[in-house]
């Protein structure tokens, strides 16, 4: 059964909701709820709300290292979009849906609907966001000048399945109390996301990974992953029921698509290990095991919810594969440090399967993450190893102890006691 938040917090967040309905106060004038109200709400959500008012649109995390802190990634503001639409934080997570909509109206290279995987922080509407030549505005892209140079770094400037996603969950959620206007330009904007990773469907199951590399090299990302497939699945899931009645056509198209997603998602279960497997090689039929991710497995919980008649099966290979503690690592490896982002879903994954003493033993330890601003780092640790490399490079892909927006997204939806894919899962 889908976790649900306490009765005194279901009433300060309908009261926080009705604040923002009847404060009438515009963009130029006071935020409501403000980030200092939410926080009471949920600490994690007023940080990010202090980000989006501080930003104006994309937001980073702080301390990401030398050339970093300008770097806001498309899956952290996806899911920041998401928890402050729960809040009740419409205004804040509408500075994060235009930016989204803005970059996508406004790439210097594709039309096609797609995203790239970060921005620059800030909102891209402003003169440091886009820039303009021959009458056409852009949006900026994050880099650095080197050697007089402009460099700029391919796994930024690439596209992610999974990060369209989520992207198309929050365009989805922002939209659902925006104003008719927001609301027809954000689904819009989900269906430009959704249309383009359908052109990504693979006839032998799933939907593949995307695309790679510079704007005049990129080529397509023939592995499949489980994760994206999960957040397929019930991205298409949310926007059909989204269109349904405007657009009953596409929507059947959307259903079509999650239940593809989907198919691929369960082909990728191990019935003797009760666990998901990664995704497949290149190849896109050679099933990629080698690593076992934890968020394959917290998220197809997630997702499918009481479809998993096993989900605690599941629930127990991560604790005896990837506990540190009283958190978990990335994946079944070396256990060398707990990964935040991935112990707030297995709380959450607890809340599923009713274990409760387990569920709040992980949130006690999560508040020894918490900073003053209601923040939590990336992982307990630096050098947090995940198993896998970077995207389109040989550099060691790994967690540091650095804020992270993606994971302070998650503990905002722990502590108001929601799922992302509720909606979905039943």
């Amino acid at each position: 059964m889908t976790e649900r938040t306490d009765p005194a917090r279901a009433m300060l967040s309908l009261l926080i909701i009705l604040a923002l309905l009847f404060s009438g106060c515009g963009r130029n004038g006071a935020i409501a709820p403000s980030a200092e109200e939410l926080s009471e709400l949920s600490p994690a959500a007023g940080f990010l709300a202090a980000k989006a008012e501080e930003s104006g649109g994309f937001i980073a995390g702080a301390d990401q290292g030398e050339r970093a802190s300008d770097y806001a990634y498309l899956y952290d503001n996806a899911v920041a979009a998401i928890a402050l639409s729960y809040a009740g934080a419409q205004q804040h997570a509408e500075m994060i849906a235009d930016a989204i909509v803005f970059a996508q109206a406004h790439d210097r290279a594709f039309q096609d609907g797609r995203l790239r995987n970060a921005y620059i922080s800030g909102d891209p509407r402003s003169d440091s966001g886009h820039s303009i030549a021959a009458g056409r505005v852009t949006v900026s892209l994050p880099g650095f000048w080197k050697d007089g140079r402009w460099q700029e770094d391919s796994y930024t400037v690439s596209t992610s399945t999974g990060n369209m996603a989520w992207t198309m969950l929050a365009l989805c959620a922002v939209a659902e109390h925006a104003s008719d206007g927001k609301r027809a330009e954000y689904l819009e904007a989900a269906q430009l996301a959704a249309d383009f990773v359908l052109t990504l469907e693979s006839e032998s199951g799933g939907f593949t990974a995307g695309y790679e590399g510079w704007d005049d090299a990129q080529a397509k990302a023939t592995y499949k992953s489980t994760e994206h497939n999960i957040d397929l699945y019930c991205a298409f899931s949310v926007l059909a029921d989204a269109v349904a009645e405007s657009d009953p056509a596409q929507a059947a198209l959307y259903d079509d698509a999650a239940e593809h997603a989907k198919e691929f998602v369960l082909s990728m279960y191990d019935g003797d290990l009760h666990c998901f497997y990664t995704g497949t090689v290149s190849d896109g039929e050679t099933v990629s095991d080698g690593v076992i991710p934890l968020d394959a497995n917290t998220l197809a919980i997630l997702a499918l919810g009481n479809e998993m008649g096993d989900a605690y099966d599941t629930v127990s290979f991560i604790e005896k594969r990837m506990a540190v503690g009283a958190g978990f690592d990335f994946s079944a490896g070396d256990l060398d440090g707990i990964w935040n982002e991935g112990t707030v879903q297995m709380a959450i994954c607890y809340g599923i399967v009713g274990s409760a003493g387990k569920r709040e033993a992980v949130l006690a330890y999560l508040e020894t993450q918490v900073a003053e601003d209601g923040s939590i780092p990336a992982a307990d640790r630096d050098g947090v190893s995940t198993g896998f490399v970077i995207v389109g490079s040989d550099v060691l892909w790994e967690y540091n102890n650095t804020q992270s927006v993606s994971a302070t997204g998650w503990l905002a939806f722990a502590q108001m006691g929601r799922n992302p894919f509720e909606r979905v899962s039943g």
